[in-house]
């Protein structure tokens, strides 16, 4: 069973830059919430889960294809353990039923250093939380960057280096290690952007205890204001994390 699974050109160009324009343009953006490696980012991110994604998609529909395409990937499964079921029942693999989907723009000579991704740890109270798989969408490369290459390790040995190209998509386990290297060239100001998603499978008892779907931004409370202005009757239970 591999480690990781790679397919180029999973969105259509014309999808993807628009997808790529929509993210990059939006008001959310701003210094990374996430903390650790990733001060030196920029970006936002959603919490939201299985429950939550048609309000996401209500919100913010130019995702839509973006979330059929990386959230229904069977091919995805691949990188997953089966769980037995010992009483008569078939093989199984768990399916994600929570989500954190994260914007990450790194600027020329920024890494993003070895760690493994358990950003729902802490909300759902699972102590050891990590996802089933992890699920990378690069969205802008600047032309002419060189490096930048996402590696993936376990026990700290690496299991194999993905080279950054729009387009492409990555699953990886969501228990490997992983960092990012830095790029260097491209044209001055150029951000390299990607979309990441953490796609947990937690127990029926642990999913009221996150948000059915939230942004996750240090824009300000201003952002989330407009935004609000912008839309007619948008549900009181739509927030925005800001810490």
């Amino acid at each position: 069973m591999p480690e990781y699974v790679t397919h180029p050109d999973a969105l259509p160009h014309s999808e993807l830059e628009s997808l790529g324009d929509a993210l990059l343009g939006s008001r959310f953006v701003a210094r990374s919430p996430l903390m650790g490696t990733f001060r030196a980012s920029r970006g936002f991110a959603f919490i939201f889960t299985r429950e939550g994604r048609a309000t996401l998609e209500a919100r913010f529909p130019f995702l839509s294809v973006y979330l059929r395409r990386v959230l229904e990937d069977a091919a995805a499964q691949e990188v997953v353990p089966v769980k037995r079921r010992w009483f008569g029942g078939r093989e199984t693999r768990p399916r994600p039923n929570a989500f954190y989907l994260n914007l990450l723009l790194l600027d020329a000579g920024t890494p993003v250093g070895r760690h493994i991704d358990a950003t729902l740890q802490e909300p759902s109270g699972v102590a050891g939380a990590t996802p089933e798989y992890v699920s990378v969408l690069y969205l802008r490369v600047p032309e002419g960057a060189q490096g930048g290459a996402l590696r993936l390790l376990r026990d700290n040995q690496l299991q194999g280096e993905v080279r950054p190209q729009p387009g492409l998509l990555v699953h990886f386990r969501g228990n490997l290690q992983h960092e990012v290297q830095p790029f260097t060239g491209g044209p001055e100001g150029a951000l390299r952007a990607s979309l990441v998603c953490e796609q947990y499978a937690f127990a029926d008892h642990v999913l009221p205890r996150l948000p059915v779907f939230r942004i996750h931004s240090k824009a300000g409370f201003s952002a989330y204001l407009e935004a609000q202005r912008e839309r007619d009757g948008a549900p009181p239970s739509v927030g925005i994390l800001e810490d």
